[in-house]
Formats: structure tokens, C-alpha cells, sequence
């Protein structure tokens, strides 16, 4: 899959906060009609650099372009629709009132803004909750409606940084759906995430940030097949889980080994011949294996095998 054309350009994109390299020389690219996925931990520099692409923030180097024109023009912003981490709405307000108010922001006024407040909520499956106050709304149906306020002014860019943290799993799906909806009608969306399933699932392609540098980008297809024939080994256990991890990255066959959620994650050439050796070293260790999976590689391994730490580190 080669890269679609330029609809959104970085290149080399920079910027410090107090001598603090938060984003160091990133470049991608993305084209309309593509969901493209900026995957790292926390801290990687996600969400300064959808700050600098919505023209929030100011690059200290490197160039942004919507469509052509800079991230800084107004014209290019009146493209963006930003969905923030933080849930930016009035609780006591109801979901129209809420939604009315950003229209004028917008600039949306009589029967234009009462439509797209009508459509917004349709497209977050929020039309039957439209006269109930937001601080009676569970947090996902909250973020449904963040999401539905970026949609007002119908932008060519929709940009959600990390929309799901927070929510429980009926809500994660419904705006995983969404965004394929989105992604259906043309529109390209930018998304961050440290959930290595939700970009499995709903981006085309996927830049991998660690430390604010852009450390491998494809699709997951091209990204996994790097690593060739992998496996990956989840363990489950209690004791000492760095002890054993610095232990087993002395096994033949096990190429990373790296602790995170209270997990073993593992990279291997072969997992069903690691596995007794597995076991045996834990044993000597006085470590309880609560259980184990093993699976091929997908783009978590990706990232072990990258930077030898556990994505959600």
C-alpha cells in the first residue's frame, strides 16, 4: 500500500518545552479518507503534535500543511476538527444546548446550526439523549458528545487524540464504529492511541512514537512483517516479575523481555520451545505463573522488538 496523497503534511516536525524534546523531527503524511494512527505510550509526544497539526501549538521547526495551505493559516484550521483528551463540554447543560453553543463558536447560526446539531448527534448515536443534561451521561456517552462538537462545521480532518481512555467497552466499540463511519464518507481521521487493539483495528496505517521520535510507519501488515516468524508470550504471574524478565532475556529464543501491567511480555523466535524453559526459570525464581498466552506478533511485539519496552510502559 503506498502513502495516499498529502492532505495532511508533516515534515520534521520539532518542539521544546523548557530545553524538553517533546517532538523530535516527526514526518508522516496522510491522505483523505484514511484513519492513520499515531501509536505510543504515554508521554511519547501523541498529543503535541495533533496540537501543532491543529495549529494549537507552534513548531519550534519543520512544516505542517492541510490541504496545501499551513497549519497557522486560519483557513487550514476551519479544516480541523479536534477532539481533545480532556472532555470540554457544560454538565449542566443538555446535549443540544452544549452542542448549539460550540455551533455559534462556529459561527452557525438558525436553521444551518440547528441541522448540524441534529446530524452530529445522529452520527454519535446520540439523537435520543439530545434534551438531557450532560452531567447525567455515563463517560462514554460524554466522549460520543465531545466527538459530536468536532463534527459541526463538517471538517476534512477529524482529530481524536486518545477518545476511549476512560470508557467502558459498549462505549469503546460505538466510537470504534464511528470512526470507521467517518473514515467511510471521505473523511481522514488522525488518531492517537496507547491501545495497540484500537489501532489494530480502525487505522490504515500507523506511526509507532516513542520518546518523541517517529520509530517505524506502515501498515500493520508491512509493521509485522519486520519481525518475521515471531511469537508473543503474555505471562501472568506473581513475585518478582524484573527479576525474571532479566533472567529470561538469557533464554535461547527469547529476543525481548519486558514488564508492564503487572505482565511478562515477551518476543520470541519460537514460543511452544520457550515455554518449558519458561516455566523452569520461574520456578527457580519463586515466581507463580497465574497463566500464559502465546500468539503471533502483532504491533505490541512490534514495538518490544523496537525499543525493548512494553507499549503500555
Amino acid at each position: 500500500m503506498g502513502t495516499p496523497a498529502g492532505f495532511l503534511r508533516c515534515d520534521s516536525v520539532s518542539k521544546s518545552f523548557d530545553g524538553r524534546v517533546a517532538v523530535d523531527a516527526v514526518s508522516f503524511e496522510m491522505g483523505r479518507g484514511e484513519v492513520y494512527g499515531l501509536l505510543g505510550p504515554n508521554g511519547a509526544g501523541k498529543t503535541t503534535t495533533i496540537k501543532m497539526v491543529c495549529g494549537l501549538i507552534e513548531p519550534d521547526g519543520g512544516a505542517i500543511t492541510v490541504d496545501g495551505r499551513s497549519s497557522r493559516d486560519l483557513a487550514a484550521r476551519s479544516l480541523v476538527g479536534y477532539v481533545p483528551q480532556e472532555v470540554a463540554l457544560y454538565p449542566d447543560l443538555t446535549a443540544a444546548e452544549n452542542l448549539s453553543f460550540f455551533c455559534r463558536l462556529y459561527g452557525l447560526r438558525g436553521r444551518v446550526a440547528d441541522e448540524r446539531v441534529r446530524e452530529a448527534l445522529e452520527l454519535t448515536d446520540l439523537a435520543d439523549r439530545r434534551d438531557d443534561r450532560v452531567d447525567a451521561f455515563s463517560g462514554g456517552m460524554k466522549r460520543r458528545l465531545n466527538i459530536a462538537a468536532g463534527l459541526l462545521h463538517h471538517p476534512a480532518l477529524l482529530v481524536l487524540d486518545e477518545p476511549t481512555v476512560g470508557v467502558d467497552p459498549q462505549s469503546r466499540h460505538a466510537i470504534l464504529e464511528r470512526v470507521g463511519a467517518f473514515k467511510r464518507a471521505g473523511m481522514a481521521v488522525l488518531y492517537t492511541t496507547h491501545y495497540m487493539e484500537e489501532a489494530e483495528r480502525v487505522c490504515d496505517r500507523v506511526g509507532i512514537v516513542d520518546h518523541g521520535k517517529m520509530i517505524a510507519e506502515g501498515t500493520r501488515r508491512e509493521l509485522v512483517a519486520q519481525l518475521g516468524e515471531k511469537d508473543t508470550i503474555d505471562l501472568s504471574a506473581v513475585g518478582n516479575l524484573e527479576e525474571l524478565a532479566h533472567t529470561l532475556r538469557g533464554v535461547p529464543g527469547v529476543e525481548q523481555a519486558a514488564v508492564a501491567d503487572g505482565r511478562i511480555h515477551l518476543l520470541t523466535s519460537d514460543g511452544r520451545s520457550v515455554l518449558p524453559l519458561l516455566i523452569e526459570a520461574a520456578g527457580r525464581l519463586q515466581v507463580e505463573i497465574s497463566s500464559v498466552d502465546i500468539s503471533e506478533a502483532n504491533l505490541e511485539a512490534v514495538f518490544l522488538h523496537l525499543t525493548g519496552t512494553a507499549l503500555r510502559e
